[in-house]
């Protein structure tokens, strides 16, 4: 008995977390620079009428203290109408609130956006109104779409 508990625990972490909400994290590869990027998905925040509270410089704050890192990038983004009611579901969402993506390029100079799954806060805030889990999967559509525009090749002009 002891042994079969074992292999079944030691099988689980070779496969790893998996819901049935899906991955934890989406990532998605940009067909722009790190820079490009950025500037893509504040621009596309703002004509979206949201708010952009924030862009925070990693590479730049690790610069700082005579560090390295490669390009890494976290905008903080948000709806606070739609943010809010999420809160008053359960006010352990405010940990998650507002919205990041991040855009980070890794050693090969592959530029991606990664953010979390919506879908995942269900889980971790134990949230099961019903009008609550349609914002998170409102949340979820639109943040898959901003990445993809975003993720797109940049004008070049």
């Amino acid at each position: 008995m002891n042994k079969i508990f074992t292999i079944i625990i030691i099988s689980l972490l070779f496969i790893g977390c998996d819901s049935k909400k899906g991955k934890f994290l989406e990532n998605v590869v940009s067909q722009n620079t790190q820079e490009q990027s950025v500037a893509k998905l504040q621009d596309i925040i703002k004509k979206k009428g949201l708010i952009l509270f924030e862009t925070l410089d990693h590479k730049a704050n690790a610069e700082g203290v005579q560090m390295n890192l490669k390009p890494e990038t976290v905008v903080i983004f948000g709806n606070p109408k739609m943010g809010t009611v999420l809160m008053n579901c359960n006010p352990s969402m405010g940990i998650d609130l507002p919205l990041r993506i991040l855009i980070s390029t890794d050693y090969e100079g592959i530029t991606s956006f990664t953010y979390t799954n919506p879908e995942y806060w269900s889980l971790k805030h134990n949230i099961k109104d019903k009008n609550c889990l349609a914002i998170l999967n409102k949340a979820k559509m639109a943040l898959a779409n901003l990445v993809d525009v975003a993720s797109q090749k940049k004008d070049v002009k």
